[in-house]
């Protein structure tokens, strides 16, 4: 029996400080129903990564007339923020991070000291050591809140320093904290995708109730089962053991999939307004 909740219960997952929570419902869902395929699980096969794309998706001609000059450097700034993503090695500026910091509070200032210790080049080695790190560092120090209480509007998506400001987030904010602190690592960006997922709770009396949740996944080359970074489980587990996850979309700086689909469903940042203002965060605190 499947019981889907008008309301997110899940200890790491968004609720959003209304009855609709973050759930996939027609209010809530983040794209059109006529948008979404039928779910399937977070399975290895048939997810694999399309080639990077040098310049961000768009055609100049519309985008770039009427207010031109904004919309021009819009662009350039999109397509600067896509090149540094290409290049192998870390990508993080201590002195941006630092001024970031200052500006977005104090608990990000005591913060700071941790996370660049981290990110210093005496880290850990090799994408598994970062994942492991990475993920362990968030997990531990941000407390589970929902925007509401941490942001008090139903939905915010922080930038990494927000997140660590507050010490608390929802599953998105861990999401996103370790997407970027791994891309400022040096992982590539093409091997991690923000995965929104329907996660599944068994309730006391026996029903199950299926709940929206977002984790990070890293595939280590394309079509291989992903890696599973949650704040729900310390542990990182491959998809194909994470059967309580099931898939409704995933995204990157590259594409965004549908379900566990292959093809490429649209522009990231053309369709999704909230990752579009959490990457010139990001960008803007240093990550990138």
């Amino acid at each position: 029996m499947v019981v889907h909740a008008t309301r997110s219960h899940l200890p790491g997952c968004a609720a959003k400080g209304s009855s609709r929570g973050l759930l996939l419902t027609k209010k809530s869902h983040p794209l059109k129903r006529s948008e979404r395929p039928p779910a399937r699980p977070l399975r290895p096969g048939p997810l694999t990564l399309p080639p990077q794309r040098s310049s961000p998706p768009g055609n100049c001609s519309r985008n770039c007339s009427g207010n031109g000059s904004g919309r021009l450097r819009r662009g350039l700034g999109l397509a600067l923020l896509l090149a540094a993503w290409a290049l192998p090695g870390p990508a993080w500026d201590a002195d941006l991070m630092r001024g970031a910091a200052l500006r977005v509070g104090p608990g990000a200032v005591a913060a700071l000291p941790a996370l660049q210790a981290l990110l210093r080049a005496d880290g850990p080695q090799g994408d598994a050591a970062w994942l492991d790190a990475v993920n362990g560092f968030f997990n531990r120090r941000l407390a589970f809140q929902s925007d509401a209480l941490v942001w008090g509007v139903e939905d915010h998506w922080a930038s990494p320093l927000e997140a660590l400001d507050k010490a608390a987030g929802d599953c998105e904010d861990y999401a996103i904290a370790k997407f970027f602190t791994l891309l400022a690592a040096g992982v590539p960006g093409d091997r991690l995708r923000l995965v929104y997922v329907r996660a599944l709770r068994r309730l006391p009396a026996g029903a199950t109730v299926s709940e929206a949740h977002m984790v990070l996944a890293y595939y280590p080359q394309p079509g291989a089962d992903p890696l599973v970074l949650d704040n729900l489980r310390p542990e990182i587990l491959p998809a194909s053991r994470r059967t309580d996850l099931t898939p409704v979309f995933s995204f990157n700086h590259v594409g965004l999939w549908m379900g566990a689909g292959a093809a490429p469903a649209g522009d990231p940042l053309a369709r999704l307004s909230r990752w579009r203002e959490v990457l010139a965060k990001a960008r803007a605190e240093g990550f990138l």
